[in-house]
């Protein structure tokens, strides 16, 4: 997306540490919102494996089945005398971070991501069952992503917004086996309108109250918050007091939450912090 900054330097290192030095500044936050969300929708009886896509170095997965918060991931990984670890000593001490606040109940979770090495790394701690490096824009499912998708219940997304298409989700709901829900915060930037045409093709109802907003992160610069001014205006949004910096602050980029499911039988409860 033309204006707004990208950051594939980070995506795909061997571990999270320079994804939370480089995001700590921009008060990236999103993940955080969605806990509650994701952790409300993988309670309904019957979901079985949770698809995370776009999952990165699985931070949804370590918040929706441990018991840790954001902030205390950002301290974990910006903390004096961590930068000296070994990727093989982070991961050791990952291990047994994330093993000592795992929730009871966890649900199996599952990761989509063409950053291979983030994958692996969200899989040697522990917080992906299983990980698929595919790039669903270009190219068909795997057979093991196929078979996986059996067991899938929920797809969740927070990142990844502004690249994935109706490609991704149509490529995914036709492996599918199951009833299948979607839970996803989408920025205010793009239209989500061609995802929701690719569910309802595949019987998924979606609800969404555009009024509820949820902070993603601040912008790197003036020229980003233009751009984001600009599309949520294009969108036919007011970005005051969100996107456009003003007394109460400076803009940032703003999602919106869409729920999906079978028919009618989707209905959300309340989501996140908003603001």
């Amino acid at each position: 997306m033309a204006g707004k900054a990208r950051f594939d330097d980070i995506y795909d290192q061997p571990d999270p540490r320079a994804y939370f030095r480089r995001l700590a500044p921009l008060e990236y936050e999103i993940p955080q919102h969605a806990q509650p969300a994701f952790r409300r929708a993988a309670a309904v009886p019957g979901t079985g494996t949770v698809l995370d896509l776009a999952c990165s170095y699985g931070i949804n997965a370590a918040l929706l089945n441990h018991d840790v918060t954001l902030a205390e991931l950002y301290t974990h990984y910006t903390a004096p005398g961590v930068e000296q670890l070994t990727t093989g000593e982070l991961v050791l001490r990952d291990k047994q971070f994330y093993g000592a606040r795992r929730r009871p109940g966890a649900v199996p979770v599952v990761g989509l991501d063409i950053a291979a090495q983030a994958l692996r790394y969200a899989q040697d701690v522990g917080l992906l069952d299983d990980a698929y490096a595919e790039n669903l824009e270009r190219d068909a499912p795997s057979a093991r992503l196929r078979e996986a998708m059996a067991g899938v219940g929920l797809l969740t997304l927070t990142g990844g917004g502004s690249y994935l298409t109706r490609r991704t989700f149509d490529a995914l709901l036709d492996c599918a086996r199951r009833p299948v829900r979607v839970s996803a915060f989408v920025l205010r930037t793009v239209s989500y309108a061609p995802v929701v045409e690719s569910l309802a093709a595949h019987g998924l109802h979606t609800v969404v109250d555009a009024s509820r907003t949820y902070p993603q992160r601040l912008f790197t610069d003036a020229r980003e918050e233009e751009f984001a001014v600009e599309a949520v205006r294009a969108l036919g949004a007011d970005p005051a007091g969100r996107e456009r910096s003003g007394p109460e602050g400076p803009g940032r980029f703003y999602t919106v939450l869409y729920e999906s499911g079978p028919g009618q039988a989707w209905e959300p409860g309340p989501g996140g912090k908003t603001s």
